[in-house]
């Protein structure tokens, strides 16, 4: 696939990047009007980069607009996004166009309109801030769990979370645990250990330390915790440090979703304290530094059940969930930008933390994927994705059962949704036309899994 991206900042960055790793499936070109991003790229990727202004046709058409089959417009500027799908529909007949953008004015629901193809032709909006909101809002739903999300319209979760030394299920190969929670609707998929992430086997035992990743219907979530030594943990008291767009948006999501919680937002920007203490109707606002632990007390730091730090800065936000942890805070979680920090979580005692750069990721790689695929979400930095699609007629797996698929050695299946019906599979489950699979894939079998979706001749 074709594939221009406008912006080579964080987002636009880290999208060239994760593309650009699948071999021989993407051919990616970046514009920016900063030289040097544009040159890092070059640099460490298979990636062509152009220095100029994105929404310039004559750039457009140098970056291979002609015959593109998608452009990611994901610059810092909500309109030069807008004019860039405009610029790519109108004189290059670009197929598919996604545009970033930040501001709510431009979100919301009742301007849909503004974006069909007779207005401004885009065909997919998307928004970090929302996609990282949402992302939190999840780990707040299951505190025990490092990374979260759900597939199956939420009737499956992807939970990764870290085993401790009091989990019962520790040292007992895989096959036997499946056999001891026979009735437990979970398949765990992944296993990360000494750094490394794989796919698990079914003689592999868990150890003290190891991060898993696990495929669960949601009804069994709660039993699937409680089976691996994690307790239930319900926010109900929340400290935010940080008012920016995710701060305030995760903010205004708990008012909502959660009458009786309370919660206290600290931000150290005079104009964004009083534009959050506008939009909110009942959380408390503090101006300070969320460093300064005496604000902290003030906040009653040491009873929240949950401290989030998303402020633009990673640094700080690891600070703030370091100090909040020691003042007695239950649960701190870390917006974290820049992935090289993610190893310094666990060592130093956050419990969770919140990658912007794979959620986004994650939201426009459903688009770039051949096939029937439904969703996709990136783990870590682009090691594995959890891909949801449908199985078509004409695919290699409808009709075989489980154990004979043709499924890659480093993918593995977990639940299975088949009209109402959610479950997870065994070795002689016939899979059929219509069923929609969970699957956990490392980088170098995503390709492969992909195939396995996709429409042949005699479908039409």
């Amino acid at each position: 696939m074709k594939i221009i991206i406008c912006g080579a900042g964080q987002v636009g960055g880290q999208i060239a990047r994760h593309l650009a790793r699948e071999e021989g499936a993407n051919n990616v070109t970046v514009i920016d009007n900063d030289p040097a991003l544009v040159r890092r790229l070059m640099d460490g990727y298979d990636i062509g980069g152009i220095a100029g202004f994105a929404s310039h046709p004559d750039v457009l058409e140098q970056a291979g607009a002609r015959d593109a089959d998608m452009i990611i417009a994901a610059t810092q500027s909500d309109e030069v996004n807008m004019v860039v799908c405009q610029v790519a529909h109108s004189i290059f007949s670009v197929p598919r166009k996604i545009a970033r953008l930040r501001s709510q004015a431009y979100l919301d629901a009742i301007y849909a309109d503004l974006y069909r193809t007779g207005h401004l032709p885009i065909d997919v909006v998307i928004s970090p801030e929302i996609s990282v909101a949402d992302a939190v809002m999840q780990r707040l739903n299951a505190p025990a769990a490092f990374d979260i999300e759900g597939f199956l319209e939420d009737r499956a979760q992807l939970v990764g979370m870290t085993l401790d030394a009091s989990c019962a299920a520790l040292y007992t190969p895989l096959r036997q645990l499946s056999e001891l929670f026979s009735t437990l609707r979970a398949v765990i998929v992944g296993l990360r250990r000494k750094g490394r992430l794989a796919v698990v086997t079914s003689d592999e035992q868990l150890k003290p330390g190891d991060q898993i990743y696990a495929l669960v219907v949601t009804e069994d979530m709660a039993r699937f915790m409680e089976a691996f030594g994690k307790d239930a943990l319900s926010v109900e008291r929340a400290l935010i440090i940080g008012g920016g767009n995710i701060g305030l948006r995760v903010a205004q999501t708990m008012e909502r979703l959660r009458p009786r919680a309370q919660v206290k937002l600290i931000e150290r920007d005079r104009e964004r304290a009083e534009t959050a203490a506008e939009a909110l109707r009942r959380a408390v606002v503090l101006r300070g530094d969320g460093l300064d632990l005496d604000l902290l007390r003030e906040a009653n730091v040491a009873e929240t059940d949950a401290m989030v730090a998303l402020t633009e800065d990673d640094k700080t936000n690891l600070l703030a969930c370091v100090r909040a942890k020691a003042a007695g805070a239950k649960l701190v979680i870390a917006l974290l930008n820049d992935q090289t920090l993610v190893d310094l979580v666990e060592p130093i005692g956050i419990d969770a933390y919140v990658n912007p750069r794979s959620t986004t990721v994650s939201s426009i790689l459903r688009y770039v994927r051949h096939g029937r695929i439904r969703q996709v979400y990136s783990i870590g930095d682009g090691e594995a994705e959890v891909i949801e699609a449908q199985v078509l007629r004409t695919s290699a797996l409808a009709g075989r059962m489980v154990r004979e698929a043709e499924m890659p050695e480093d993918a593995r299946i977990g639940v299975i949704r088949r009209g109402d019906k959610v479950f997870t599979p065994r070795a002689d489950t016939r899979l059929a036309e219509g069923d929609e699979l969970t699957i956990f894939a490392m980088r170098k079998s995503v390709a492969d899994v992909e195939r396995l979706f996709q429409v042949g001749f005699d479908f039409f």
